[in-house]
């Protein structure tokens, strides 16, 4: 919900995403929350959000999520594949994410680069990402330019420019990405791609994401046309239009530009089930770059949508979210290990925007002076102190609030990204993107008590991954001649 990195033509730091997933209720006064009962949930809630949501399917499978709000002049417009770089195929690792840069190089009825050249010259904003279960596209336009646009998405999803030029020269462009972004930065993929790889052990869970060099250079014309023709199909996509416009206009258009795309057949989706960790990991690397030392500690988390999937994402606020936080202030505030300290549960996006397993993370580049040990020892006498005694009402009621907030942020946005974001992953991994108009309730039935057990099942160090980074280039001197 707050904290992503993702992919598109160059790299998205989806800020706008942050928050996406929460809907807490006001804070809780002093007075009410003190010797409240842990096994009750919080205070008595206000009116939640809720969106006008207008979701069909046509008859190829492509579900169509509509979403009017007139607030601003504008519409958002979204086609999420439910293809990500998780599932991608063996031996071509990387290879969802060079088939997103694929999607820009031209169409049936748009040349190279055109479709980009299209939404920036009437105005909008246009860019995609990879993540670990979607590919998405998105524009952001003027009203009047909603046609056009799925008009345009249309084309690029039943006539895509495949070709022998278009791949090898988006070859290059990945594989530089891959240099910029991970080969030759300080800390480069830390830790969203480098602790999957330690913390996880089935293959689509665990592989490099972002794709090695070789495999990236095998990939052909025809595994290329293959994963077009199997993934990019309507049946395997949902199209979001959130914004200012007419529905009966917006549901002629969608059925006019996309109903006579075949319906294609799917694979069977891949068993992406994780064992329950057993014993914990470590894992220690040599960063050339990076001057200073990082580290990254890792947990399984529950299963996406269950009761204890919401009350994990309740502690992870607790525990990490904000400069409150009881992380923060232990080890930033109290002990000065670093100058924060960051995380959460799918770094990629938010705790709803993935369909499978996934991690809890916290990661911080610290004083060369602190340790590792002494990092640890300070982060599990926190979850100690949660796991022995449940929050109080008034710390999860503040916990609800920050959601809360961050809800009607999104809500808020002009852009409509995050909400778009989420209306299309509830569509496309749930089939119900209701599910948002249903979000402040299922937190609000959290209780204190369902918080600690789910610290004490989960937060274990059985089911803890450690990931050291140690630098590889010496820090500059300090004043005062400290290294």
């Amino acid at each position: 919900m707050r904290r992503h990195t993702g992919f598109g033509r160059g790299l998205i730091i989806a800020a706008l995403l942050s928050g996406c997933a929460a809907q807490p209720r006001d804070a809780a006064p002093a007075d009410a929350a003190a010797g409240a009962d842990p096994a009750t949930p919080a205070v008595a809630a206000p009116p939640g959000i809720r969106f006008p949501i207008d979701y069909y399917r046509l008859d190829n499978g492509l579900k169509v999520v509509l979403l009017r709000d007139s607030t601003a002049p504008t519409v958002t417009v979204g086609v999420y594949y439910h293809i990500g770089f998780r599932i991608e195929p063996r031996g071509r690792t990387g290879f969802a994410h060079l088939f997103e840069h694929l999607m820009f190089q031209g169409s049936g009825n748009l040349g190279k680069m055109e479709f980009i050249r299209l939404v920036e010259g009437n105005g909008g904003v246009v860019n995609g990402s990879t993540r670990f279960d979607f590919t998405n596209y998105y524009q952001i336009v003027p009203s009047h330019v909603l046609e056009t646009v799925l008009w345009a998405e249309a084309d690029r999803m039943k006539a895509l420019a495949i070709t022998q030029e278009n791949l090898v020269n988006q070859q290059g462009v990945v594989k530089n990405e891959v240099r910029d972004n991970v080969l030759n930065q300080p800390y480069g993929g830390f830790p969203w791609l480098t602790m999957p790889q330690v913390a996880n052990s089935n293959w689509y869970n665990a592989h490099n994401f972002y794709g090695d060099l070789a495999d990236l250079d095998a990939a052909t014309l025809e595994d290329a046309q293959a994963f077009f023709d199997t993934y990019y199909a309507p049946n395997n996509a949902v199209l979001v239009v959130a914004g200012d416009f007419d529905p009966a206009a917006a549901r002629a258009w969608i059925e006019e530009h996309f109903a006579s795309i075949p319906a294609r057949p799917q694979p069977a989706r891949p068993d992406l089930s994780e064992p329950v960790q057993q014993a914990g990991k470590r894992d220690t690397y040599v960063d050339r770059l990076a001057p200073r030392p990082a580290l990254a500690l890792a947990w399984q988390v529950p299963e996406r949508g269950t009761p204890e999937h919401y009350a994990f994402s309740l502690l992870d606020t607790i525990l990490l979210q904000g400069e409150d936080s009881r992380l923060w202030q232990k080890l930033v505030q109290e002990r000065g290990y670093a100058g924060g300290v960051a995380g959460g549960i799918n770094l990629l996006g938010n705790e709803f925007t993935y369909d499978g397993p996934t991690l809890w993370m916290l990661y911080l580049i610290h004083d060369p002076a602190a340790t590792p040990e002494a990092i640890i020892a300070d982060v599990e006498a926190e979850i100690a102190r949660i796991q022995a005694e449940p929050p109080t009402q008034e710390e999860l009621a503040r916990a609800l609030t920050k959601l809360r907030a961050s809800l009607y942020d999104l809500a808020g946005s002009s852009t409509r990204f995050g909400l778009l974001d989420l209306l299309a992953s509830f569509a496309l991994f749930d089939d119900d993107p209701g599910m948002i108009n249903r979000l402040e309730a299922n937190f609000r039935a959290v209780t204190p008590a369902l918080i600690s057990e789910v610290a004490r099942t989960y937060l274990t160090p059985d089911r803890r991954t450690v990931q050291v980074v140690q630098p590889g280039r010496a820090q500059p001197p300090q004043a005062g001649g400290e290294p």
